[in-house]
C-alpha cells in the first residue's frame, strides 16, 4: 500500500487490522420494493455482541478512534453482507467527520469489496441529514468522489435537520431517505401529507429515488403509495435481523 496514505492518521492502524478498543456487530434492516415485492436494500446498523443497541457502542465513539470506527464498519457491513448472500443493494452510514480525503479513506472499503466478493456498485454511502457537517463542501466532496468510483448515495433522516434543501442545491444524491417523523400517522396529518408530496416532487424532478422509513402501519402504508413512494422500510415489513437477513412480513408482499 502506498506510504502517502499509510501516513495518514488512522490508515496505518486499518491496514496492519489493529482492532478498535470494543468490539461490534451488525443488523441489517431491509428496505422493500412494493412495486415489485421484492428487497431493494438492506441497511447495515451497529449493534452490540450481545445485541446492545447501536446508542450503546456509538457513545464510545470519540475523536481519537472515529477514523477506525468509520473504518471498521464498512468491513463488518461487507464482510457479513457478502457471508449471509443478502440481495439488492447494501446500505453503510458514514462519519463524515471521520474522513480526512475521501480518495484516500476509501481505500479500505474497496479492498473489503473485493476481498468479500461484493460489488462496489451494490454498496450505497448514506449520512444523516441532522449531522453536524459544518464544511458543506467536505461532505460534498466525499460524496462526489463516492459516485465516481461507482458507489451510490444517500441521505438519511430527510427532514429531521435544517440543511436538507439546502444540500439538495449544491448536491443531488442518488437517494433521499425520509425521516419518520415525517411519516409518522400521515394518513391523519394533513400538513405531513403535503410536505411529504412537496419533497416527492423536487425528488422526481431531480431524478432521485425516494424512500420513507419508519412505516409501522398499513393506512401509513397505503398513504406513501398513494403518493408515489414505493420504496419503503419499517418495522410493518421487518424489524433488524441481528447478524442474518431479516424475514419479510405478508404487508411486504400485499
Amino acid at each position: 500500500m502506498n506510504e502517502a496514505i499509510l501516513s495518514r492518521p488512522g490508515c496505518r492502524e486499518c491496514a496492519e487490522g489493529k482492532a478498535l478498543e470494543f468490539d461490534f456487530t451488525m443488523a441489517f434492516q431491509p428496505i422493500v420494493d412494493l412495486r415489485e415485492g421484492r428487497v431493494f436494500a438492506h441497511e447495515a446498523l451497529v449493534r452490540g455482541l450481545n445485541q446492545e443497541p447501536a446508542g450503546q457502542i456509538l457513545a464510545r465513539v470519540n475523536d481519537s478512534n472515529r477514523y477506525r470506527f468509520d473504518q471498521t464498519c464498512r468491513v463488518k457491513a461487507i464482510s457479513l453482507a457478502a457471508q449471509l448472500g443478502l440481495e439488492g443493494l447494501l446500505s453503510i452510514n458514514f462519519l463524515p467527520h471521520a474522513i480526512y480525503r475521501p480518495e484516500t479513506c476509501i481505500r479500505t472499503t474497496l479492498d473489503a469489496a473485493q476481498r468479500y466478493g461484493f460489488p462496489q456498485e451494490r454498496i450505497i454511502f448514506e449520512v444523516t441529514e441532522g449531522e453536524q457537517v459544518q464544511d458543506h463542501a467536505h461532505l460534498i466532496g466525499i460524496f462526489e468522489e463516492y459516485k465516481r468510483l461507482g458507489f451510490r448515495t444517500a441521505i438519511d433522516d430527510f427532514g429531521a435537520g435544517y440543511s436538507g434543501l439546502n444540500m439538495l442545491a449544491e448536491f443531488q444524491p442518488d437517494i433521499v431517505k425520509l425521516d419518520m417523523v415525517l411519516v409518522r400517522n400521515i394518513h391523519a396529518d394533513k400538513a405531513r401529507r403535503a410536505i411529504v408530496r412537496g419533497i416527492a416532487g423536487v425528488c422526481q424532478e431531480l431524478d432521485i429515488t425516494l424512500v420513507a422509513e419508519g412505516i409501522e402501519t398499513l393506512e401509513e402504508k397505503q398513504v406513501l403509495l398513494d403518493l408515489g413512494i414505493v420504496l419503503q422500510q419499517g418495522f410493518l415489513y421487518a424489524r433488524p435481523a441481528f447478524e442474518a437477513a431479516a424475514e419479510l412480513s405478508a404487508a411486504a408482499c400485499d
